[in-house]
């Protein structure tokens, strides 16, 4: 028919030398404008419990998300510079590196909401919208951001600051 296609199977699947024994499979067959795009995943959940739709979709391209979660933190936040021979020192990096994804997956949920930052990884949002060189002028009533001429951003800045600004504030929960 010419139109994306995508159906789901288990089947059951022994190799002839590097399984000890029979695992489940599933199959994700489908069909793209670009061509055909199968997948497969070798799992130890029961077909009981697990539809295969259910299976590929809902827990494995979840647990593929998180990964690159995961990546995104050690790459782009430099959660892999545990370099310091005090063990110490690189427990206090990787803590500020979690709170930098923390306040980044904040930032996306509230401030880059419907913006075309709003999918961004950390390190797009990280050299476009944080790192930018601009003048703070701090007064009794006001701080004063001036922007360069130049910065291309500037009205994707401005929608941020007003999501943030529009956002109420968070609850604090007392023990």
């Amino acid at each position: 028919t010419g139109e994306p296609a995508r159906r789901f199977r288990d089947f059951r699947y022994q190799t002839l030398k590097s399984w000890s024994r029979e695992r489940r499979v599933v199959g994700k067959a489908e069909h793209l404008a670009k061509g055909d795009n199968p997948r497969f995943v070798v799992t130890s959940l029961s077909a009981e419990e697990y539809d295969a739709r259910v299976l590929y979709e809902d827990t494995y391209c979840a647990r593929g998300e998180m990964e690159n979660r995961i990546k995104e933190q050690q790459l782009m936040l430099f959660a892999d510079r545990t370099s310091a021979g005090d063990m110490r020192a690189n427990q206090i990096r990787l803590y500020f590196s979690s709170i930098a994804y923390v306040l980044m997956s904040a930032m996306r949920r509230i401030g880059l909401a419907e913006t075309p930052f709003e999918r961004a990884q950390c390190n797009t949002i990280r050299l476009k919208l944080l790192k930018i060189g601009a003048l703070v002028r701090i007064t009794v009533r006001k701080i004063w951001i001036s922007f360069s001429s130049s910065y291309p951003y500037r009205d994707q800045f401005m929608a941020v600051l007003c999501n943030i600004r529009r956002a109420p504030p968070p609850r604090v929960l007392l023990c």
